[in-house]
């Protein structure tokens, strides 16, 4: 089973990286240290291919793996491990016995892969994961500049439902290129925002002491606001582009699911690949995605339920459609909500983390199936509808 095979395992750090080489008679023929230049690692790929390695295991945090990845990945067989999984006995911790220890897992076929999407997917990953720091971004500093305003007796955030509404970004834009009547500002109030709280409250709102240092501060995050918007828009075109050209089946079909356009389905192609493969059933994406429900019971009683930890910017996107698709008229998704939370009287966020759930479910199978999404709420009302057309057809019949 093991016979001619010679495995390297490599311990990978932010800024060293420790080679081990053993033979199938888990015999170690090298060992050597390396840095994490660029130099550095290809002068260990050439020590790697001179002692014939054909199969590499490595062990990393963060993405300190990525480069050592690039770098060997034209050359051998890879697998990523977790730590978690190939933990050695206490005691024996060190570098060189991790890269030992992992070779070793290597050779006897003990190591489980972590999921690596191919180069196409892994430039699609770059632009959605910076899409969400973007997103985070854009947050922080809206929320800077309603603290700027709110230091110079500026309240109008106090009666909008969103500070990034269309009256108050007028407002704002309008107080940093210099205008502080309150009498004009409150013209660039929506009329149904001034109707509901009174013009008297609205102006006063709006009624704020602005100094030149204020305004500029003022100014100054909105064009950063505006940067982070321009920034959102080329790489979310960038990101459809690039499912539109090698994934455009899968786009399309996943944008058949309620909740799910353009944003969503491309986050979803991003994170997954769009290959099915690589999880045997849906249980498998479930828990690679970290919506699966822990299992944690001791002398039948339940420590924890909550979900597992698994990958973040899938399960926040999937969230995000699970609140659109509870508030969609007539599909299965809102009907399985209103019945959960309002006849149950079950938590409303647990039913989120379940549609969330489901639709990954339904996305396994969409993908793997080559199926376009079938709503089964719907199709049981048009089911209802045509037996109910069929009995008034045989109830006239049987009148004439």
């Amino acid at each position: 089973m093991y016979r001619n095979r010679i495995v390297a395992g490599l311990d990978v750090h932010k800024d060293s990286v420790f080679l081990c080489i053993m033979r199938h008679d888990v015999a170690i023929i090298f060992e050597k240290t390396y840095g994490t230049l660029t130099t550095h690692l290809r002068q260990m790929r050439e020590d790697m291919l001179r002692h014939g390695v054909t199969e590499c295991a490595m062990e990393s945090t963060a993405v300190y793996w990525i480069p050592v990845w690039n770098e060997l990945c034209e050359h051998m067989s890879l697998r990523l491990a977790n730590p978690h999984f190939i933990k050695q006995l206490p005691g024996r911790k060190s570098d060189t016995k991790d890269a030992q220890w992992i070779a070793e897992c290597q050779l006897k076929n003990l190591i489980r892969e972590s999921f690596v999407p191919n180069p196409v997917v892994q430039d699609m990953r770059k632009l959605n994961r910076r899409i969400f720091n973007l997103n985070e971004d854009m947050s922080y500093n809206k929320n800077k500049l309603d603290a700027a305003m709110q230091r110079c007796g500026f309240r109008l955030s106090n009666y909008v439902s969103d500070t990034g509404g269309r009256s108050y970004q007028n407002v704002v834009r309008a107080i940093s290129r210099g205008e502080t009547d309150a009498g004009k500002l409150v013209a660039l109030v929506h009329g149904r925002t001034v109707n509901k709280h009174g013009r008297d409250t609205v102006m006063g709102a709006v009624t704020g002491n602005f100094s030149t240092i204020d305004i500029t501060v003022i100014r100054q995050y909105l064009a950063m606001i505006d940067l982070i918007n321009v920034q959102l828009d080329e790489c979310q075109k960038m990101l459809t582009a690039m499912c539109e050209e090698h994934f455009a089946e899968q786009y399309r079909r996943l944008q058949t699911i309620p909740g799910v356009k353009e944003r969503a389905a491309t986050a979803i192609i991003a994170e997954t690949g769009a290959d099915m493969s690589l999880f045997a059933k849906a249980t498998n994406l479930v828990g690679w995605c970290g919506l699966k429900p822990r299992n944690d019971e001791s002398n039948r009683k339940i420590k924890s339920n909550r979900i597992t930890h698994g990958n973040k910017y899938l399960r926040q996107i999937l969230i995000e459609i699970a609140w659109v698709a509870s508030r969609t008229r007539n599909c299965f998704f809102s009907n399985f909500s209103y019945v959960q939370v309002t006849v149950k009287k079950k938590r409303k966020m647990k039913i989120q983390v379940a549609i969330a759930r489901k639709i990954l479910v339904a996305v396994w199978h969409m993908l793997s199936n080559r199926e376009d999404f079938i709503d089964i709420y719907l199709k049981r009302l048009e089911e209802q509808r045509l037996i109910q057309q069929r009995i008034e057809q045989l109830e006239s019949t049987m009148t004439v």
